[in-house]
């Protein structure tokens, strides 16, 4: 799925909370939490099962809302409608906490500076500079 909504940046980590939401507007903007979170999160079932994963997509449209997931243990995805969903926490370490665009820029722009360094070296010991 396409997600041409702006997801603007939350200050802090999800890492350790528990949605246990009581309505579907409440279960709905706990999987769009998920989906925008770096890391692992558990998915409690209504069947009392519990399945734990990377969550990549939701439809959120249509009959029958689903959520896939990238299970932690075993290979392929699994599709799980939202109306089997009693509980979603944020069980994995969120890979992108402290991080941001700016600092990847930054960092992108450092090795960008060692290239041209690097080549400039290269280019003078050949005595092409």
């Amino acid at each position: 799925m396409t997600d041409a909504k702006y997801h603007a940046p939350e200050t802090g980590s999800l890492e350790g909370r528990v949605f246990r939401p009581t309505s579907l507007q409440e279960l709905s903007e706990a999987i769009e939490q998920a989906f925008d979170y770096r890391g692992d999160v558990t998915v409690e079932l209504k069947s009392g099962g519990q399945v734990v994963g990377y969550l990549f997509n939701r439809t959120a449209t249509g009959e029958q809302p689903t959520i896939e997931i990238f299970p932690a243990t075993g290979s392929g995805t699994l599709t799980i409608p939202f109306s089997e969903v009693a509980a979603i926490a944020f069980t994995g370490e969120d890979t992108a906490t402290g991080k941001s665009w700016e600092a990847w820029i930054a960092k992108k722009e450092s090795e960008r500076r060692q290239d041209v360094d690097r080549a400039a070296a290269e280019a003078d010991a050949r005595g092409h500079l």
